[in-house]
């Protein structure tokens, strides 16, 4: 429960050019065919990384905030806190007036989620050109899927209300395999994986993400973790570890051809 709204993080790249993004397909008769790509599967966190949820996010802490009669928050000053989840944000925003008893606490962030799960996708869209990496990954038919630490029900609501549920093979959520085994764990990355007809630590799968969380749950998987310079960052993004940084997501697939060759 306390992985209610997680997120999570990400190098930086030289952007593409167009011929070099043309190389893992080529076009014949109107229909991309596939050359080589080392990856059939390729995760996406999901707050911060696939999303920019900072404003729906924002304005659920804001309204318990102002419920509570406390300063409020803007995008800037929120957007450190996601990574850590629902309670750790709704915690730094409280902190900045003076913090809260336990019990008033629980009231607040029970009232927080409420208010979320209602206005989950007022504000809420993809990152720019991620959508087209996806339909890049359709015609090669690279499987995509969502890891992410906040809770399934939620994960699953926001992505049907933007109508792209269908565009993932898979969706994990930070409750989804239990107890203790959201990430950084491997376990959600493990799932992807077989739910997209994988095998967990085959190497052919990747994984992208804007925190820490991400990064570490890719490596224990065994797998490429990707950050994204973008998203919710808790931490200088040369601190996470990973096997490689974007920019944007013009930069994704020739990075995915470099750390497959």
């Amino acid at each position: 429960m306390i992985a209610a709204i997680g997120v999570v993080i990400g190098w930086g790249m030289e952007a593409p050019c167009h011929d070099h993004i043309a190389n893992s397909s080529t076009m014949l008769s109107g229909v991309h065919i596939m050359t080589h790509f080392s990856f059939d599967i390729v995760g996406f966190d999901l707050d911060g990384t696939f999303l920019d949820t900072s404003g729906d996010l924002l304005a659920a802490v804001n309204d318990t905030l102002g419920f509570a009669d406390r300063p409020l928050l803007s995008v800037e000053q929120i957007k450190p806190m996601i990574g850590g989840g629902a309670k750790h944000m709704l915690t730094l925003g409280l902190e900045a007036s003076g913090g809260c008893e336990a019990d008033e606490f629980r009231s607040l962030y029970k009232r927080m989620l409420g208010y979320y799960e209602a206005h989950i996708s007022v504000h809420s869209h993809p990152y720019p050109g991620v959508l087209d990496v996806l339909d890049r990954f359709d015609a090669m038919g690279v499987k995509a899927a969502i890891v992410t630490n906040k809770f399934e029900a939620f994960a699953e609501k926001l992505l049907g209300e933007l109508g792209l549920r269908q565009r993932f093979s898979a969706l994990i959520g930070g409750d989804t395999m239990g107890k203790g085994l959201a990430k950084p764990h491997r376990a959600p990355i493990d799932e992807m994986i077989r739910r997209c007809d994988g095998e967990p630590g085959g190497g052919r799968a990747a994984f992208i993400g804007d925190s820490i969380y991400d990064i570490m749950a890719a490596k224990n998987a065994g797998i490429p973790g990707i950050a994204v310079s973008f998203g919710f960052l808790m931490q200088p993004i040369e601190e996470l570890g990973a096997d490689a940084v974007i920019d944007g997501y013009d930069e994704l697939i020739p990075t995915l051809e470099r750390l497959g060759a």
